[in-house]
């Protein structure tokens, strides 16, 4: 497997580096935004970890532009900066993950790990268009409709409201949540969870009679069309 370091913090990457390289990862690395996109864009990763602070391209714009190219290789996002805010705008622009400094090695490897397993979980080909109450999502061609009028859907609200509806009807938990759309099998120590669920609300249920998605409280999310309270 080949992982990108990008950071310009020369002891940060020497250390990460050596433990990389003791789990038989092949290394490369880049110390600045330009650097990394150009070598993101010419060779073969299979993996990227991105610092956020890096001169002359910082990685929120490196990882934006990589998505504006359709770069689908997985993105670990490392930062000092660890608010809600910093990990929602990281995933926002297409981070499939977000690990702030200062971490502990274990759980970077554990990360990559997860994000190297990740499958994209592909609905049946006979559904693509699945239509619950005047919602309509289409797997294939990666387009959602309320009440006829397309929504626009970030990357991490599309796999959200997929996991919904592969589990309509079904409580889930914060943890399933984590586990199944950010691939993360503990708790991220940010309400990144409930801000996404509230983001999608605000598209999908935003002026509708029918409201679609539901808390259950003390217990998780819900998405059904014939809840009851």
């Amino acid at each position: 497997m080949n992982i990108l370091i990008v950071e310009d913090e020369f002891d940060v990457l020497k250390v990460i580096k050596k433990a990389l390289e003791q789990e038989n990862y092949t290394v490369s690395v880049a110390m600045d935004g330009n650097t990394a996109l150009k070598m993101c864009l010419e060779h073969h990763f299979d993996l990227v970890l991105l610092d956020v602070m890096l001169p002359e391209k910082n990685g929120i714009e490196v990882c934006r532009r990589l998505r504006s190219e359709d770069y689908t290789v997985p993105i670990l996002m490392l930062s000092a900066l660890d608010s809600t805010e910093n990990v929602v705008t990281g995933l926002d622009v297409g981070a499939d993950d977000y690990l702030a400094k200062p971490f502990k090695l274990v759980e970077l490897l554990a990360r990559i790990k997860a994000l190297l397993r990740r499958k994209q979980a592909v609905l049946p080909k006979e559904n693509n268009t699945i239509k619950i109450a005047d919602l309509e999502f289409n797997s294939e061609a990666r387009t959602v409709f309320r009440n006829g009028e397309a929504i626009n859907l970030t990357a991490t609200e599309y796999r959200l409201l997929e996991y919904f509806i592969k589990n309509k009807k079904k409580v889930l938990s914060r943890i399933d949540i984590l586990e199944n759309v950010w691939d993360v099998t503990y708790d991220l120590g940010t309400n990144v969870v409930d801000v996404y669920v509230n983001y999608l609300r605000k598209k999908i249920d935003k002026n509708a009679s029918q409201k679609l998605i539901h808390t259950k409280v003390g217990m998780g999310y819900i998405l059904n069309d014939e809840y009851e309270f």
